[in-house]
Parts: structure tokens; C-alpha cells; sequence
């Protein structure tokens, strides 16, 4: 699934292409996503222009003077800028001409993302009740403390827990609780203030790292300008269970914790 530094670099993948842009047509070849294409997008887009792309957690805003188009990439969707010509291909099911000439392409085999209307003002009740975005100043090691007192759950899943901070899959959250030295099955509630400071700077140092390499590809994402991203050649843990830690060589352990995936070394984290 496109984690957070995917969905940011599919945002700063099309934004030099779509602000200020005027929308001539939006072409829905297939409106079946997890949400069906609202019959009236095509209307509402039509001729309006984009003012900003801003990211909520997962999630795109394009804003325009009428209202706001909310876009989720779901499992395996991605959205990129065609510049020429080139015709839809078979999970192509969404594109929004743009007055220059270009188009936004919405690609989605799985078709479990969305693209959905925001009337001006209002909240989509998919944006309510999110954290805080780790990259910002509100996100930090004192926040994760507080709201981990008296939690028994594993600081994996706290960490992963869209209300306690959004975009920390599970790819960051397995680097990050590597490089803090945190063990994932540790309780959250048991787990300091100091050691907390140190997760929360590992948890910004590895989303930023991953949105400077342009994401991380592990199936077929591709940012908005269609190139793959590389953070997984600099994955300390992550789909490395078995194969020696990077640190002291001791074989990483792999098992499952809520249902996803989780590699840690026991030697280096406790």
C-alpha cells in the first residue's frame, strides 16, 4: 500500500503540473473504486482551478475556488502527469485534462482507492478524527508519551494507530522502532519519555529519508512523475527476516503482529 512518503511524493509529483491549472473534463472510465465516483465529479471539477495540493495523512486535496476533489491511492493505485498522448491502459480509470494539455491519470488495479467531492468548508468524515502529521511540530516524543499512559497494546501498533500519529505504516514503523532500539512488542504504556523523544526524531528521520528517495517501492508504485521510489535499498529490517542485522549480524526475527508484518533484531532492540 503507498505509505505516506508515497502519497508525498505523488504530491510533489503533479503540483508543479496542476496549480493554477484550469480543468477542462475529467474522463471516468470506470467509477466502481471503494467509493463509486460521485456521478457529479465530472460537473464539479469542470472548469475550475487548482488552487493548492495539500496531503492529509493519506490522503490528496486538490482545492479549488468550488470545492475540494479528496484522493486516495487505496492498496496499489497510483496518480501521475500523462504529458503526451499515450492512451488509457486497462486499470487507467480516472483522467482530469488540464488546460495545458496535460492530464492527471488515476491508476488503481485493485481499485480500493477513491476519489470523492468536498463541498467548500466542510470535513469529509475520512479526515475526522486523525492525528497530528508526524513532520510537524505537534508530532513529538511528549505527544506519544502521554497518550500511550496505561496502554497495554504494542508500541508497533500504537505508533501505526492513525489517531495517535498519521502515515506511520508498516514499513517506516519496522525502521523507525529499529533505529529507536524499541522493541515492537513492547507495551506502549511501558515504554519513557526519553525513549519516546528518541522514536519520535527516528520516526520523522526515516519518513524524510523515504520522501527524499521517492518512496518505497516494493510492488508497482510509481510517484507522479512515473518513476519508482528507492528508499528499500536503504531498509534496515523491513523484508530482511532471517538475513543478518546490518548492525551486528545477528539474524533478524520475523512474525506477525496485527496481522502485518514485523522484522526486529532481538540483540539490538528491547
Amino acid at each position: 500500500m503507498p505509505e505516506l512518503p508515497e502519497v508525498e511524493t505523488t504530491r510533489r509529483g503533479v503540483e508543479p503540473w496542476s496549480i493554477g491549472q484550469r480543468i477542462v473534463r475529467v474522463e471516468v472510465r470506470e467509477p466502481r473504486l471503494r467509493w463509486p465516483v460521485p456521478a457529479e465529479l465530472p460537473a464539479r471539477l469542470q472548469g475550475q482551478s487548482i488552487a493548492a495540493v495539500e496531503r492529509r495523512a493519506k490522503y490528496l486535496l486538490f482545492h479549488t475556488a468550488g470545492g475540494s476533489l479528496l484522493v486516495h491511492l487505496g492498496m496499489s493505485g497510483s496518480l501521475r502527469v500523462i504529458r503526451d498522448a499515450h492512451p488509457a491502459q486497462r486499470h487507467d480509470h480516472v483522467d482530469i485534462v488540464l488546460a495545458s494539455g496535460d492530464r492527471l491519470r488515476f491508476n488503481d488495479p485493485r481499485r480500493f482507492g477513491c476519489m470523492l467531492w468536498l463541498p467548500p468548508g466542510e470535513d469529509h468524515p475520512l479526515l475526522q478524527h486523525l492525528g497530528p502529521e508526524p513532520l510537524l511540530e505537534a508530532f513529538s516524543g511528549e505527544l506519544l508519551y502521554r497518550r500511550s499512559r496505561g496502554r497495554r497494546s504494542a508500541v508497533k501498533t500504537f505508533i501505526m494507530d492513525a489517531r495517535t500519529v498519521v502515515g506511520v505504516g508498516n514499513i517506516y514503523a519496522n525502521e523507525a522502532l529499529f533505529l529507536a532500539g524499541i522493541h515492537p512488542q513492547r507495551a506502549a504504556g511501558r515504554i519513557s519519555l526519553a525513549r519516546y523523544e528518541c522514536l519520535a526524531e527516528r520516526i520523522k528521520q526515516v519518513l524524510t529519508s523515504a520522501i527524499d528517495q521517492g518512496g518505497t517501492t516494493l510492488r508497482n508504485f510509481v510517484g507522479g512523475d512515473g518513476k519508482p521510489g528507492y528508499f528499500a535499498q536503504q531498509l534496515f529490517v523491513y523484508g530482511r527476516g532471517g538475513q543478518p542485522c546490518k548492525r551486528c549480524q545477528a539474524p533478524l526475527r520475523e512474525s506477525r503482529l496485527g496481522q502485518r508484518t514485523t522484522v526486529y533484531c532481538v540483540a539490538c532492540q528491547h
